[in-house]
Order: C-alpha cells, then sequence, then structure tokens
C-alpha cells in the first residue's frame, strides 16, 4: 500500500500541475492575485475576529469589501494589496465599525459564547479563528466558515443567546 501511495503521489502532482498550466494565462493569473491577496489580508497584524476582510478581484483591479473596528486595518489592507505585483488599482470599501462601548461590550459576550462552547472552542486555536463576530449597533453578523452544519447552527444559537445583541445574522459557511 505505501509503495502504490509513493507512486501515485507523483502522478496526482503532475496532474494537477498539467490541470493548472492548461488554465488560460488570465484565469491562472486571477487565481495567482486572489491567492496573493488572500494571503497579504490574513497576514495584516491587526486582523482579529472582530473584523472581516473580503475581496473581488477583476484583471488588475481588486476590490476591498468587509467590516473592521480599527481605521489602521482599512489603510494597512490597501497598502499591503496595491504592493503586489499585477494589482493595477485597488478599491477600498470597507466600513469602518461606529466606536461604541455597547458593541464592545456584545464584541466580548459573543467570543466568550461562541469560543466557550464545547465543540467550538477548537476553531479558536487558529492563528486567524475562521469565525469572525462583526458587530455593529446591537446587531452580529457571523462570518467565516466552520467544518459542519452543527458547528454553524451551534454558533448562531449562541451568538443569539447573548445578552444585548438586537439580532444575528449567521453567514457562516460549511467546509466542502
Amino acid at each position: 500500500m505505501r509503495t502504490h501511495m509513493r507512486t501515485l503521489l507523483p502522478v496526482a502532482l503532475g496532474v494537477a500541475a498539467v490541470a493548472l498550466a492548461q488554465r488560460p494565462p488570465a484565469e491562472r493569473e486571477r487565481t495567482r492575485l486572489e491567492r496573493e491577496v488572500r494571503h497579504e489580508l490574513v497576514m495584516l497584524p491587526n486582523y482579529s475576529v472582530f473584523d472581516n476582510l473580503a475581496y473581488k478581484v477583476d484583471g488588475g483591479d481588486v476590490t476591498l469589501l468587509g467590516q473592521v473596528v480599527r481605521p489602521d486595518l482599512k489603510a494597512d489592507a490597501e497598502r499591503a494589496v496595491k504592493g503586489i505585483e499585477g494589482v493595477e488599482k485597488v478599491d477600498n470599501q470597507i466600513e469602518m465599525l461606529p466606536v461604541s462601548p455597547n458593541d464592545d461590550g456584545i464584541r466580548r459576550a459573543v467570543y466568550r459564547a461562541i469560543f466557550g462552547s464545547v465543540g467550538l472552542d477548537r476553531y479558536v486555536l487558529a492563528a486567524v479563528p475562521p469565525i469572525h463576530i462583526v458587530v455593529k449597533n446591537g446587531n452580529v453578523t457571523l462570518e467565516g466558515v466552520v467544518a459542519s452544519e452543527g458547528d454553524k447552527n451551534l454558533a448562531g444559537i449562541k451568538a443569539n443567546g447573548v445578552p444585548g445583541v438586537f439580532s444575528a445574522t449567521n453567514n457562516l459557511r460549511v467546509e466542502k
């Protein structure tokens, strides 16, 4: 079995390389840009579980989307993406969340409710947790990726059960 796997691995890698090479150059470039934009965004030092960064790539144009708590993160994201080879223009549509002590308290409470739950506690171990908690005027939105539908539902229930939360929108996606 082990010898068989050693034989199949190089073949599988070769097939993947050929498949990538057969893509049109524009598609390969878009894939490369998407990968590099994602990398630059998740590597930002101030990016936290309370921020949500997203993007769209169209040719050499990158549109930054999402919500952040700190204004320096919005500027840092734009600066990092502008430095990527092949990026011609950056449209920074990242929303600054309003400063609110009430929202800050809700953020902490939702964080404790979700990541303190058995089953969901494993998500906090990642350098950038895959669940992001966005709070705006008492309304919570969960963004990111979880391993199962059960995890998604549990996170939504925990967020909705926090006192002071007006509404909880669960935009978590289940990993395939």
